[in-house]
């Protein structure tokens, strides 16, 4: 269980913080709620305590694990799907996970994928949030300011496209 103020990440949208953890009846049950305050936005959602592991909420990586993510950011792109349903189905399962790294891969096959061709309105929103989440992840593990976290990520991503053309 997370304690309020702790830094935690949700799938699909990022680290936020705990503010306050509150107890709610529904149907004649009581249930504790995490409150989150999302670091990109100013969204607040609620997580049921138990069902925080079936939702994927998580605790903020180390730097170990984000130097993994960069490292896949500076890779080449692992995407073999031609077929746009299949690349989309497979890279929303790989951003479900909430795994630093799968969102990575999203974020890195998607930015190839761009430079061939333009991305459906789905796929750029796919790419914005893989990038919003590792870029807001990167703010707090290396405490830095999440505009200067984002550039990072976009500049890296372009830096392999770069050296590619070299």
């Amino acid at each position: 269980m997370f304690k309020t103020g702790a830094k935690v990440v949700y799938p699909l949208q990022g680290v936020g913080i705990i503010e306050k953890i509150e107890e709610h009846k529904i149907l004649d049950k009581i249930h504790k709620y995490y409150v989150i305050r999302l670091a990109a936005g100013d969204m607040k959602i609620m997580v049921p305590i138990d069902l925080q592991d079936k939702v994927g909420l998580r605790k903020v990586v180390d730097k170990p694990e984000l130097d993994k993510a960069i490292k896949i950011l500076r890779s080449k792109s692992t995407d073999i799907f031609s077929d746009w349903k299949e690349r989309y189905t497979t890279n929303l399962d790989r951003m479900k996970t909430g795994s630093i790294c799968k969102i990575a891969e999203v974020a890195k096959n998607l930015w190839t994928r761009n430079m061939e061709k333009p991305l459906s309105i789905s796929e750029k929103r796919l790419f914005d949030s893989a990038c919003t989440i590792i870029a807001t992840e990167l703010a707090y593990v290396q405490n830095i300011k999440l505009e200067e976290a984002s550039s990072f990520v976009k500049n890296t991503l372009r830096e392999v496209d770069t050296e590619e053309d070299k």
